[in-house]
């Protein structure tokens, strides 16, 4: 079962750019409210007394709940229109800041993530599939870049929003007005995507005399698949790690909430940045020199970044944003080279659940290093860890030459 976007009897263009902006406002809305807990963290910290691990538990249960129902809901759009899903996820999550903000003691934190999570984990499959399938051919790579990018946008806006209103009030009714904005998204994506616009059409392959040839070229096992989720898997629990401390790092050097605010969206700001450049990177250099470019320069920035007063780590921050970021556009953008129509809405599906399942795991994890090892060293761990995924973009490189060479050579 593959989603088709629209409808292109009408208007094509036009459908094709709606699908497109929808989907980036709900990638926009979806990480802006995975994003603002990183503002939240510190504050949930010295009002319930948790430790650096409680920290990465609350994290993860977001994150893990996410992460663990990419694939069901991938595949629920073989019964319900990818609208009314994406919808009804936006709402749950936007329920969730609602929650937050009524929450007085940690199992209700707990609840409200986990209905986040829950949420939230609608997005990236649906939204990724319809903009893949609403561009199809060469345009999806760029198409899906500005999905991607877009996903920056949100991360800038909702956490400085949050940061400022905190300033402003507490932390509880910043949460319900970020809740209600949410709202409003989810009824536009509802009224954008209307069911009368949306199709489902089943695409079956056709049937090939070597059966065991098909389902290794229409699998997700073979042509790189697996080492491309590994290195998404290393990069975003990098990031995540790297996320989760910095707060905490930016407060030892004498920030507040505005000035994490600030320092947050400096750091995303460069993330999108990075996001727009790698990908025009990966598409000029291939994959593997700019994974290289970018793991090294997260790494080299995150040791830079240690030592330095607020000031400076304000200055580097969009730097280290733009390399931390940067590996995801090229890797999420990859994903359609590897794996035919048929198996795109699960290559995502099975992609997000790795990358935003290690993104969940690596705060707790992580957390529990700085509890034992501190701070700075737990950080200094995180900058090696990303250095794992460069030993595996080489063989990457090969295989996804070959599975281009073999679709140019097979017109089936």
């Amino acid at each position: 079962m593959t989603i088709t976007a629209f409808s292109t009897a009408t208007n094509p263009a036009r459908n094709q750019a709606r699908v497109l902006w929808v989907a980036c406002g709900a990638h926009a809305l979806h990480d802006g409210f995975t994003d603002t807990l990183y503002v939240l963290l510190p504050l949930w910290q010295a009002q319930f007394a948790l430790s650096y691990a409680a920290i990465g538990i609350l994290r993860a249960l977001y994150a893990g709940v996410m992460a663990g129902l990419q694939v069901p809901f991938a595949g629920a759009v073989r019964w319900v229109s990818g609208a009314t899903i994406l919808a009804a996820g936006t709402a749950a999550a936007a329920a969730a800041y609602l929650f937050l903000g009524a929450s007085s003691s940690i199992a209700m934190l707990a609840i409200a993530l986990v209905l986040g999570g829950i949420g939230s984990s609608t997005q990236h499959p649906i939204a990724s599939s319809l903009v893949a399938a609403a561009y199809e051919g060469p345009r999806s790579r760029g198409a899906l870049g500005t999905y991607n990018f877009a996903g920056d946008l949100g991360k800038m806006a909702l956490p400085a929003l949050t940061a400022g209103l905190i300033a402003v009030m507490s932390w509880h009714s910043a949460a319900s007005i970020i809740g209600m904005i949410g709202l409003v998204g989810a009824a536009a994506i509802m009224l954008l995507l209307r069911s009368g616009t949306m199709e489902r059409t089943a695409r079956v392959p056709a049937i090939q005399p070597d059966t065991g040839e098909v389902r290794d070229r229409t699998g997700l096992l073979g042509n790189g698949f697996p080492l491309l989720l590994a290195i998404g898997v290393i990069d975003s629990a990098t990031r995540m790690g790297f996320l989760t401390f910095l707060p905490f790092l930016l407060r030892a050097k004498g920030a507040g909430v505005p000035e994490i605010g600030v320092a947050l969206t400096l750091l995303f700001a460069g993330g999108a940045a990075g996001k727009l450049v790698c990908g025009f990177l990966g598409a000029r250099l291939g994959v593997l020199p700019t994974v290289l470019l970018t793991e090294g320069a997260t790494a080299a920035g995150i040791l830079a970044l240690l030592p330095l007063p607020y000031g400076a780590a304000l200055a580097l921050l969009p730097v280290i944003g733009m390399a931390l970021n940067g590996t995801s556009s090229v890797l999420y953008g990859t994903v359609p080279d590897l794996v035919t129509v048929q198996q795109r809405e699960r290559a995502f599906g099975v992609f997000y659940t790795g990358t935003i399942g290690a993104g969940a795991l690596s705060p707790a994890l992580y957390g529990l290093f700085g509890d034992a090892i501190g701070l700075t060293p737990a950080m200094l761990l995180v900058a090696m860890v990303v250095l794992l995924t460069l030993p595996l973009a080489w063989p990457l490189t090969r295989l996804l030459h070959r599975t281009r060479e073999e679709r140019f050579a097979d017109p089936k």
